[in-house]
């Protein structure tokens, strides 16, 4: 393979902007390349050299996770509780709160650190293509393998891989909105333009991250990576990612154990000095309460939990760009998805052509069918990549092996776009004159022609009642036309229509009642005809609500459609305007929507929705936009997707509950008994190890059981609820707390290494065994049974407990040797702890207040940034990456 000399390399950095203002020509000899665009080794050279075409990496870095373990409050509170220790000379203390540091950093380390893997394995597998023409031949290769040379090929609904000079366009239009902030597309030309022209005014070139919103072309790749001016913009946003609304929910729970900590602590401290207790002993007790009443490993189990989840959606096919997308999706309430490949097959077969014309042949009705498609006539025949579905399905069609493209010249083309919705070429055939042929959605096409005779609407009505697709062709002569508008699509003659098939798939309905089990109500917005979708729905089972076409859309007020979406079950020939005002209107009303498209046209919907669901066979704009990529796109796999994302947010809240509560008890009697007694009931050492020990029994939680009522119906977070939990079951907590203070001071008359052992272990029993009643609303083991592995870590925990007060490290703990009777007692009073727990729990869920939904979720506004950092997705590769704006970045799930 060559390698590139130092000026070769700098030859290949030609700036955007004199590429602008230079002839095709001259920019192609200046990057060394030609109208067959680069060899492969001329690519792989320039690849190794400059780089892949990247803004971010999704490498996980070890260091970056270690590093953010340090970044956490609570273990900056255990080093200066440890550092404080240590100067006072309490080296023992001092030594304890190092290894609990060191074992909670190693823990949090090691989860997220697998959860980062998990995330580079997911992201590795989400591919992003491009047409590039190397060596002379057509192929397709990934986005990050695009090198400066390369010529590539761009249609309708592209994402632009990197910055490109022109070379040809076809009714070029393109959304800079991106970078330009400008909501009208810019119209482009390969023209040159003047020297020195502001970066809006390049209509010559096109940039990375920008959409093709109509029309088609060709150019050279000019810039790549971070040195095109998306990748600029992208390297200097750093890794600041938009929260979830589950991150926001677990912002909120911190917030509140932040409150309650500092009520606490500072009642304390405040007492002690009262009561004329040692300054610097005051404040390290006080310290540890702090952070003894914080679940220490809640980021880990969240971790893990995720990291979990992901690799069983991974083996479902369902890959997440981003680990917390999974709690999102468990969220949803409401699917609205299209037709084609989630209630049909998607495999889209042309079945019959029926002219209307006299004299004109089903083969002739072909031909002017085929003639109507965007693709390259000669290259059409032998390669469908780039195609959209239906003309695919033309060109693969039996009788199209006979078209002969040499008969047929195309003098111009006007692309499909989404509100024409149609196709419009201008040919002429052996040299004749010129004629103009028109391919689209009949309701459309109709539009444009003469009164249509009642036997053609009804052959039209019959298709649509049997539930085919159908295209209408319809034609006129365009003799002396050299190029055409769309204005010139007028005073056409219908030839006939084009009948398509594409059948319900077997496993739709078993589907679609998985997602009616799980709460959830799917909602059908299609670009069909409505017939053509109520018979698909019909034939499924599914009862319709009834159904809204684009034209109805659009005489209703936002609040007479927000009232007719929350029933209507199809959304018939809507744009994507409307689709995307849907989905507004939809999440206005409460519901946590999700959409699922695969399409150019559903790229608005996906931003709107609260989850954006797409599959790895979709367009760009589409998959870019999605939060949540399907190998397969299959309804069934989505609903295992939703299913692990509750079964993961279900676990988390077991893992709150237990912490709040039980750390709230246990500290609440560590103050208490702090005033009441001569000594404290607990070294800040003890309380730290106690909390760790606990806290480690329960990260075998994300991978428990979940009952199936938790599962029916999207859970959200409850702050007040979770606080109302916290003030009951802590309490009870502290009553056994208080009776195990009793029984050490009056009935075992114990010294203060003996009072400490004794509760250091009553309080790890009851904290650790209650997860079994707490992690279920139904009677444990009886009809809800844990997973094995949290049966072995909270028993292993309880023993380690039991263990380490008796053990030759008693004494370095400050722990004194406790008398039998102690433990036949301690028998007694977990078996009375958990039958009040459990009469407590029954009681609790019984109430009025706690079958009150949830808030719904408030419709969250996205910033710019966060398109800006989802499209940066798709320029991303799994080594480092470099780029002008500086240094080396990670890449974050947008």
């Amino acid at each position: 393979m060559p390698e590139l000399t130092i000026h070769e390399r700098t030859t290949l950095q030609l700036p955007i902007t004199d590429a602008a203002s230079l002839a095709t020509e001259q920019v192609m000899d200046r990057l060394g390349s030609g109208p067959e665009g680069l060899s492969h080794q001329d690519a792989a050279a320039r690849l190794a050299a400059l780089g892949p075409n990247a803004v971010r990496t999704h490498r996980a870095n070890g260091w970056a996770v270690l590093g953010r373990q340090f970044g956490s409050p609570i273990l900056i509170l255990l080093m200066i509780t440890a550092g404080l220790s240590l100067f006072l000379g309490d080296a023992t203390n001092s030594i304890v709160i190092g290894i609990i540091l060191l074992a909670s950093v190693g823990l949090g380390f090691t989860n997220e650190f697998r959860a980062e893997r998990a995330s580079e394995a997911l992201h590795s597998r989400v591919t992003h293509r491009a047409v590039v023409l190397r060596g002379g031949t057509t192929r397709e290769v990934d986005v990050t393998a695009l090198v400066p040379g390369d010529v590539v090929h761009l249609s309708l609904g592209a994402i632009i891989p990197a910055d490109i000079r022109l070379l040809t366009t076809k009714n070029l239009l393109c959304d800079e909105s991106i970078l330009t902030g400008e909501s009208l597309p810019a119209a482009k030309d390969p023209a040159p333009v003047p020297a020195g022209s502001a970066l809006g005014d390049l209509a010559s070139c096109v940039f990375m991250g920008t959409v093709i919103q109509s029309g088609g072309c060709t150019g050279v790749v000019v810039a790549t990576g971070g040195r095109a001016e998306f990748g600029r913009i992208a390297l200097g946003l750093g890794e600041r990612q938009p929260q979830t609304e589950f991150q926001l929910g677990l912002k909120r729970f911190s917030f509140l154990l932040l409150q309650v900590a500092v009520g606490l602590t500072s009642l304390i401290f405040i007492a002690n000095l009262l009561l004329q207790r040692p300054l610097i002993e005051s404040l390290l007790f006080s310290l540890a309460i702090a952070v003894g009443i914080t679940p220490q490993l809640l980021p880990a189990v969240v971790s893990t939990s995720l990291a979990t989840g992901t690799r069983q959606l991974a083996k479902r096919k369902v890959l997440v760009k981003r680990l917390v997308c999974i709690e999102d999706l468990g969220d949803m309430d409401i699917l609205v998805t299209d037709k084609t490949g989630t209630l049909t097959e998607g495999r889209i077969s042309f079945t019959a052509a029926l002219p209307v014309t006299a004299g004109l042949s089903d083969d002739g009705l072909l031909t002017l069918g085929l003639l109507a498609t965007e693709a390259d006539y000669a290259e059409a025949k032998h390669s469908s990549v780039g195609q959209n579905p239906l003309d695919a399905a033309l060109w693969d069609s039996p009788t199209a092996a006979g078209f002969d493209p040499g008969r047929f010249e195309r003098l111009d083309l006007i692309d499909f776009d989404h509100q024409r919705r149609r196709t419009t070429v201008l040919v002429r055939e052996d040299g004749g004159p010129a004629r103009l042929v028109t391919k689209g959605a009949p309701e459309d096409v109709l539009a444009l022609c003469g009164p249509v005779p009642p036997a053609v609407q009804a052959m039209l009505d019959e298709q649509f009642d049997a539930g085919s697709r159908v295209v209408a062709v319809a034609t006129r002569a365009a003799a002396g036309l050299g190029n055409i508008t769309p204005d010139d699509e007028s005073g056409l003659s219908l030839a006939g229509f084009l009948i398509f098939l594409d059948r319900p798939k077997a496993n739709a309905k078993e589907s679609l009642d998985q997602l009616a089990a799980l709460g959830i109500s799917v909602k059908i917005a299609t670009g069909d005809n409505a017939k053509v979708a109520e018979k698909v729905c019909a034939e499924l089972g599914v009862l319709s609500g009834g159904t809204l076409t684009g034209a109805e859309i659009e005489k209703l007020s936002e609040a007479e459609l927000a009232a007719s979406a929350r029933t209507a079950t199809i959304f018939a020939r809507v744009s994507p305007e409307q689709k995307a005002r849907i989905i507004a209107l939809l999440r206005q009303s409460g519901g946590s929507v999700g959409f699922m498209g695969d399409g150019v046209n559903d790229a608005l919907a996906l931003h709107k929705a609260d989850i954006g669901i797409s599959v790895d066979s979709a367009t760009d704009v589409a998959k870019d936009a999605a939060d949540v990529v399907l190998m397969d796109k299959d309804l069934g796999v989505l609903a295992e997707g939703v299913m692990e994302g509750r079964r993961i947010f279900a676990n988390t809240i077991k893992y709150v509950l237990m912490g709040t509560s039980s750390n709230f008890g246990n500290m609440f009697s560590a103050a208490t008994a702090s005033v009441v007694l001569s000594f404290l009931p607990m070294l800040p050492g003890q309380i730290l190890l106690n909390n760790l020990l606990y806290d480690s029994g329960q990260l075998a939680i994300p991978g428990d059981r979940v009952d199936k009522e938790q599962l029916r119906a999207p859970s959200h977070w409850n702050i007040a609820f979770i606080r109302r939990f916290m003030f009951l079951f802590g309490p009870i907590s502290s009553i056994f707390d208080f009776a195990t203070f009793a029984l050490m001071l009056f009935a075992f008359d114990a010294v203060p290494g003996e009072f400490r052992a004794g509760w250091f272990i009553e309080s790890i029993a009851t904290q650790t065994l209650i997860i079994f009643a707490i992690r279920t609303r139904r009677v444990p083991f009886l009809r809800s049974r844990p997973s094995a592995g949290l049966i072995a870590a909270s028993l292993g925990v309880v023993a380690l407990g039991i263990f380490l007060p008796l053990s030759p490290l008693a004494g370095v703990l400050g722990f004194d040797p406790l008398p039998v009777p102690f433990f036949l007692a301690l028998l007694g009073m977990i078996g009375v702890y958990l039958v009040l727990v459990e009469g407590a729990k029954a009681w609790f869920f019984s109430r009025a207040a706690q079958q009150v939904p949830a808030v719904p979720t408030p419709v969250r506004r996205r910033h710019e940034n966060h398109h800006i950092a989802r499209r940066a997705f798709r320029f991303s590769a799994p080594v480092k990456v470099s780029g002008q704006a500086g240094g080396w970045r990670r890449a974050f799930w947008p």
